[in-house]
């Protein structure tokens, strides 16, 4: 017999919950909360104020192949879980999952019909929450129970209760948000719980190892870097996940930023499984897989930063490249490496130089590689890749982002256009020509 959803603690909890401030909107369209959306100050670029604007020229696709392929795979999912065809839902995840379907950029297919399926349920929960002052009507169980009563017409299949396991976790992570325990509110910390206890219980009839499910295995995952558990059980899980989708950039940057110590791990055990991810997945991605675990680490924690290989994770910036040449990959490590970390600020003169040399391969991923400008993920970059960001405004953010990745080509090129020079991007790369 399945536990039950604490339905009546949930309920008790949001009724009396003392309500929160208000958010603000920030200038790049993200809602600020809690102060932890704020948009981080950033160094800025030595302005080309003598170059006008044609004078630097790139494609800005809008939508991006990558944006287009992973809306239609999350309307997908929208489209069948409002229509109430859950079954049609579950065989769609199966079959992306057995023919190892995903987008141009990585992104698996399955996990993007999964998250449309939950979408409706997750947002309404997470709208509620982003006014500050939850109505005493306000959805945020509605949805759940009705994908638990989902859950009890398919007992024994593993992609709905994933499907719904997940919902559990994403609502629990909007309640929670990024920060450090002891920043979070003990309401708000309460609801985390309970709806991380519901999703242990559901994936607990569902162990990773009995299935070929890469999207179980990420919801197991996703489980266990919400709950107390030791490193070795999460390496498990992660090591679990990266052999049934080596693939998969996202699984080694989660796996890495939930190895920082403020979640479940040490600088030194980064580092170890870091080399031992490298070492595992050799064959695909060679030394590209030390540079995935590091990515995100290495922005969130000055000690991990300091303490960063850095000849092996360059090398492992040229190997990801040489591997993956979609503008999706090239436009997220550009932005990392020029905007994530060579833009940040007050680092420590260690840091300080590993962020500067990480900053310098920017130069050559956007010479060599870029073609085409993607703004969100510039948008993402000056963020630091939050995975919790709360983005009212999208076209202000893109256009952040935008004016963030123009800024920084032009300071990059300012050279050639202090000569009189047009650089014009093509699918060669960047050209000069006459101005």
């Amino acid at each position: 017999m399945r536990a039950k959803l604490p339905v009546f603690k949930l309920f008790n909890m949001f009724r009396n919950m003392a309500h929160a401030t208000a958010p603000h909107l920030a200038s790049d369209g993200v809602i600020d909360a809690s102060g932890s959306a704020v948009r981080p100050q950033r160094a800025v670029a030595p302005a080309v104020t003598s170059v006008p604007p044609p004078a630097l020229s790139i494609p800005c696709p809008d939508p991006t192949g990558e944006d287009r392929a992973c809306d239609n795979h999350q309307k997908s999912g929208l489209r069948m879980a409002r229509q109430e065809n859950w079954a049609a839902v579950s065989d769609a995840i199966h079959a992306a999952e057995a023919a190892g379907s995903r987008t141009p950029g990585g992104m698996p297919v399955a996990d993007l019909i999964a998250f449309g399926a939950r979408s409706d349920v997750v947002y309404a929960a997470e709208h509620a929450l982003l006014s500050g002052h939850p109505a005493k009507d306000a959805p945020l169980l509605d949805g759940i129970i009705a994908l638990e009563e989902v859950l009890m017409e398919f007992p024994d299949d593993h992609a709905i209760a994933t499907v719904v396991a997940l919902a559990h976790i994403d609502i629990g992570w909007a309640w929670r948000g990024s920060g450090w325990v002891v920043e979070v509110p003990q309401r708000n910390r309460d609801a985390f719980d309970a709806h991380f206890d519901r999703a242990r219980n559901i994936l607990e009839s569902y162990p990773a190892e009995r299935f070929d499910a890469p999207l179980l295995a990420s919801a197991h995952c996703a489980l266990r870097n919400g709950l107390p558990t030791d490193t070795r059980r999460l390496v498990d899980a992660y090591e679990r996940l990266i052999d049934l989708d080596p693939l998969n950039p996202r699984a080694f940057r989660n796996f890495g930023t939930h190895l920082l110590p403020r979640w479940h791990g040490s600088v030194q055990e980064l580092e170890l499984q870091a080399r031992r991810m490298a070492s595992r997945t050799q064959a695909v991605w060679d030394a590209g897989a030390y540079t995935w675990v590091m990515l995100d680490a290495i922005a969130l924690d000055d000690a991990a930063c300091s303490q960063l290989d850095l000849e092996f994770f360059i090398e492992g910036l040229h190997d990801i490249l040489t591997r993956r040449t979609d503008q999706h990959t090239v436009n997220l490590l550009a932005a990392y490496c020029a905007n994530t970390m060579g833009m940040t600020l007050d680092a420590a003169d260690e840091v300080a130089f590993v962020r500067n040399q990480i900053a310098d391969c920017g130069k050559w991923i956007i010479r060599q590689h870029l073609t085409e400008l993607h703004p969100m993920i510039w948008a993402h970059a000056a963020r630091g890749f939050d995975n919790n960001l709360r983005v009212r405004c999208p076209d202000r953010f893109a256009a952040a982002g935008a004016a963030d990745a123009h800024r920084i080509l032009c300071d990059m090129f300012r050279r050639e256009l202090s000569q009189g020079k047009r650089v014009v991007f093509t699918d060669r790369g960047a050209q000069l020509e006459p101005a």
